[in-house]
């Protein structure tokens, strides 16, 4: 692992486990979610707020960054932590998940992806050695691999393809990130030299697919590893099963990364998994959209029947917004489209994922994490959604 990067398993409850990884800008304490900056910045909140909402790591994109303002220009700003003013952890993904979305721009060969931006229609390239030098450039924590997401359903044979492509095209970035770290490489700038890489695991839906691409994955040996490829449309039983088949062919002192992933249940079932690191922009888009998690089910804040309730948005809340706001301020406030209906809503939600991972942790270390996944489970199930 590069040196400024570790990880320690701290406790162990049944599948789930408890931890603290180390990189070059602080530690963050397992499991953990991180909220989404897709572009240095994550909507609706400053970087001063997420402090105060405890968040110690957040995700950025290579993709984005990469079209705008470019990983040259922040390069020359010296990295993307003094650049966007944030100094703890960051993560940057490959942009493989935003290739695979742009499915009418962009084609894929053995090369790399080919795109055109969503900005100006101008062509791109992205290979899995161009993927390592952005995010060297960049200087975010943990950079990513790309990879090629296969989308759902898909059939076996086009499952194990895009897995084989995904393991060349990691060995691949494997051999030039570690070119990156021996020494310079003409064109790139080296932001932060204690940089780790993680691998990521492919193989659709297929449990042997699976197993065998995290065990080729680990044999190329990255600094930790990721399982990508799911909340793309499967059924959550078989996200759940997929996960539970890949993580015991993971290194166990090693944090184990699933991508993308999802709502307030998924995360609690898949620490049940074996599962240290979460990404997802549901609650943020969720917020802007009115859409808001609480102790007993999501709330649409758009509904009439809370234009009067006084209410806060959830009793048991002790965030800002539910300190402060009735029901019907936050509806009104999304009625009128104003800019602090998106803060408010995104503060709140932010916290119930990070409160959530909060209690998880300590629930692991005191032995009582399946009374606590019985317990959220019930809790959530208790009154209908929008209550």
């Amino acid at each position: 692992m590069s040196k400024a990067f570790g990880f320690e398993l701290t406790h162990t409850d049944g599948g789930a486990r408890r931890g603290r990884m180390t990189t070059a800008h602080g530690s963050v304490e397992t499991p953990a979610f991180m909220p989404v900056g897709t572009q240095g910045a994550v909507k609706g909140v400053t970087h001063r707020e997420l402090d105060g909402l405890g968040a110690e790591i957040l995700l950025s994109n290579t993709y984005h960054l990469y079209l705008r303002p470019g990983d040259d220009l922040i390069a020359r700003r010296g990295g993307l932590h003094r650049f966007i003013g944030w100094t703890k952890p960051i993560l940057t993904d490959s942009g493989g998940y935003q290739v695979f979305s742009l499915s009418n721009r962009r084609t894929i060969d053995e090369k790399g992806a080919h795109f055109k931006s969503h900005l100006d229609g101008s062509a791109h390239t992205l290979t899995p050695e161009k993927a390592a030098d952005i995010q060297a450039q960049l200087g975010s924590d943990v950079a990513m691999v790309l990879d090629e997401c296969l989308g759902h359903p898909a059939t076996e044979d086009a499952a194990r393809a895009s897995m084989e492509r995904t393991l060349r095209w990691a060995c691949r970035a494997r051999d030039r990130f570690l070119a990156l770290r021996a020494g310079p490489v003409p064109g790139v700038t080296v932001t932060n030299p204690g940089q780790a890489q993680f691998g990521i695991v492919q193989g659709g839906v297929f449990p042997g697919l699976r197993e065998e691409s995290a065990k080729q994955t680990v044999d190329i040996g990255f600094d930790a590893y990721a399982i990508g490829g799911l909340s793309v449309g499967e059924p959550p039983d078989v996200m759940y099963d997929m996960v539970a088949r890949t993580t015991p062919c993971l290194p166990a002192d090693r944090p184990r990364y699933l991508m993308g992933t999802g709502t307030p249940e998924d995360l609690v079932e898949s620490v049940a998994r074996g599962i240290d690191l979460f990404d997802c922009v549901l609650p943020t888009r969720n917020a802007r959209n009115g859409q808001l998690f609480t102790s007993v089910g999501r709330i649409n804040i758009k509904n009439a029947r809370f234009a009067e309730d006084d209410r806060p948005l959830d009793p048991e809340c002790p965030c800002y917004t539910c300190r402060t706001c009735s029901r019907a301020y936050l509806r009104h406030l999304f009625q009128a489209n104003e800019i602090n209906s998106s803060t408010l809503n995104t503060l709140h939600n932010l916290h119930f994922y990070l409160d959530t991972l909060r209690q998880i942790r300590d629930a692991i270390a005191f032995g009582r994490f399946e009374s606590f996944r019985r317990a959220f489970h019930q809790r959530l199930s208790r009154q209908p959604h929008d209550s």
